[in-house]
């Protein structure tokens, strides 16, 4: 109910917000269209009334204007109903009028509106002003030849009035275009809010916990609308299914770490239980009981070990940008080259010739103790599993990805290889092709997940491979420096 409250709130807050702006505009322009007929209209009238002043002076001519004969002749021969004509000096004074012979009793007019505009601009006129000798209302229109003034004035009537006024039919056709404009924008609005409150009641059910149903995004829109909300809900749907994989992960991670613990820890308590139950165990068969506690021990501790290196790289895989500004120049040759002075006696232990096709110069930006992990990782990988194996060759080749620049590696032997089924699981914590065996080996499973995962701090991929004629490739990216 909370989501439909808000969702009507927010259409009526846009439908409010968009509709005042479009209603004062709609007003604005109104008032200005109206005016501005108005001042058309008025306009037209002053422009005729100069045309008869205009048609005086030039009948008459401008000599000749003051003559009250000739003026008043002129003025009866063009006679308008109600039309009433003066002649005025630059001082104001009345010279003529064609209502009124006693020109003397009608005043001053120099502060009259149209004679201060004749004055200034050559012509001007005033609206709706009442004569101070007729007591009627007119419209005056005023304008100069030379040091005389004609006037020419109607009265303000009704129907005057009328055709002054501005034509209301554009008012009626706005009201009827803002009115659809406001329906159209209603429906517009409404779905915008319908929308919105079904993404809306999507978030507070994610918030919350509750069951999500899918079938509320086959109701979002086929638009931009729509695909952004797609967008939001697929997001969601990853990051939940990234956390439900990151809590498998964990809970895999914490039951495999205690079943690996398990075995060497038991097997610890039981050779020193033996050795604390028999006083008189022979020093031969004790020493070979310490051994074996030693050898859990190493065990133990290596899994440990392991574990915190991949917890390590899932907190470095969270904070890619911050481990990425502590990035330096590393010399990957070198680090090659230290990882194989580290395992030669292993190596040669079992017979295993390293051999290197590599660039002069590799040189990429990371981390150098994780490049370090990498390869010590795969090699151990190698000394450990590849039974039998006589070659281990590491080569490295550039590629280019989507305009970027990288440096492929190759790391294989030539052991019994691992069989297709169990390629693209090889990265996977605990993973085992045969437990039992690699638990003997010594290994912990957790070697090759170190490696996929500090590959991908330094943006790079892995893959595992079967390499041609038998044993395994591990292929793997590093961005060139």
């Amino acid at each position: 109910m909370a989501t439909v409250l808000r969702s009507k709130s927010f259409q009526r807050n846009l439908l409010l917000s968009v509709g005042g702006v479009f209603l004062l505009f709609a007003v604005c322009f109104s008032v200005y269209q109206y005016q501005r007929e108005k001042e058309y209209k008025i306009d037209i009238l002053h422009s005729r009334l100069q045309m008869y002043n205009y048609e005086m002076a030039q009948t008459l001519g401008e000599d000749s204007l003051t003559n009250s004969q000739l003026f008043r002749n002129y003025v009866e021969r063009h006679q308008v109903e109600g039309l009433r004509v003066s002649l005025i000096d630059l001082k104001g004074r009345v010279i003529l009028d064609s209502y009124d012979t006693n020109v003397d009793s009608l005043g001053n007019h120099l502060q009259r509106e149209e004679i201060q505009q004749a004055l200034r601009d050559g012509n001007g006129y005033d609206i709706k002003r009442m004569s101070q000798s007729t007591h009627e209302t007119y419209f005056y229109s005023a304008t100069r030849f030379g040091d005389v003034i004609v006037r020419a004035a109607v009265p303000y009537s009704a129907e005057l009035t009328r055709s002054l006024q501005a034509d209301n039919t554009y008012i009626y056709f706005a009201g009827v275009l803002t009115l659809l404009l406001g329906i159209v924008l209603y429906y517009i609005t409404h779905r915008i809010s319908r929308h919105i409150g079904y993404l809306r009641e999507f978030a507070v059910k994610a918030e919350e916990g509750e069951e999500l149903d899918r079938e509320l995004e086959h109701r979002l829109p086929h638009d931009e609308l729509g695909d952004i909300s797609h967008t939001i809900i697929m997001l969601y749907w990853k990051l939940r299914h990234s956390e439900e994989d990151k809590l498998r992960i964990k809970r895999q991670l914490t039951q495999n770490a205690a079943h690996e613990l398990k075995t060497p820890a038991a097997t610890i308590h039981w050779y020193l239980e033996s050795i604390l139950d028999n006083p008189g165990m022979q020093e031969d068969k004790k020493r070979h009981f310490l051994e074996r506690c030693y050898a859990q021990s190493e065990r133990m501790s290596k899994l440990l070990l392991d574990m915190s290196a991949l917890t390590k790289l899932d907190e470095l895989d969270d904070n890619k940008t911050i481990t990425r500004q502590a990035f330096c120049q590393v010399d990957v040759l070198q680090v090659i080259q230290n990882v194989l002075d580290d395992t030669s006696p292993q190596l040669h232990d079992k017979g295993i010739t390293p051999s290197l096709q590599l660039p002069r110069h590799v040189e990429v930006l990371g981390d150098q103790s994780l490049i370090y992990s990498i390869f010590r990782n795969l090699i151990d990988n190698a000394i450990v599993y590849a039974t039998g194996a006589s070659h281990l060759e590491i080569v490295c080749s550039e590629i280019e990805t989507d305009g970027r620049h990288f440096y492929e590696f190759l790391v294989r032997d030539d052991g019994p290889g691992v069989e297709a089924q169990h390629l693209e699981h090889l990265f996977e914590r605990f993973y085992r092709t045969d437990k039992g065996r690699s638990r003997k080996l010594g290994g912990t499973g957790l070697g090759l997940a170190i490696v996929k995962n500090a590959v991908a701090v330094h943006g790079g991929t892995t893959t595992a491979l079967s390499s041609p004629g038998g044993g395994l490739t591990i292929r793997f990216t590093l961005a060139r420096f």
